[in-house]
């Protein structure tokens, strides 16, 4: 395997998770509740979990599936990262968004530049 597919499933089976517990766990309630979020978070729980099957099923069927899923993401974590700046986590709390987005945005370009 290569580096942009392993990429591609390191970030889709996440972001598969993500939007799972998202939707599920009291803790990402409180979390959603402490951003400022509460009301966005079903929709963004659904966002991730259809970006992540975008992004595996993108990299087998179609390249600008898998970059706009991949686009979406990071342009979604570079928003969670200002979030998370805004109201004060520290940079450590706050990394796993920002290298979520660089990630994305990577394989944004990646497949961007294959269709």
């Amino acid at each position: 395997m290569n580096i942009p597919v392993i990429a591609t499933f390191f970030s889709g089976l996440s972001f598969l998770f993500f939007g799972l517990t998202c939707l599920t766990t009291a803790y990402m309630k409180s979390e959603f509740i402490r951003y400022g979020y509460a009301r966005e978070r079903p929709l963004t729980g659904v966002l991730q979990m259809a970006a992540g099957l975008g992004l595996i099923i993108g990299l087998y069927q179609s390249p600008l599936l898998a970059a706009a899923a991949a686009g979406g993401l990071s342009l979604m974590m570079a928003y969670g990262f200002y979030v998370r700046m805004v109201i004060k986590d520290t940079l450590f709390m706050a990394a796993p968004a920002f290298l979520y987005a660089a990630l994305n945005l990577y394989l944004a370009i990646h497949f961007g530049s294959i269709v």
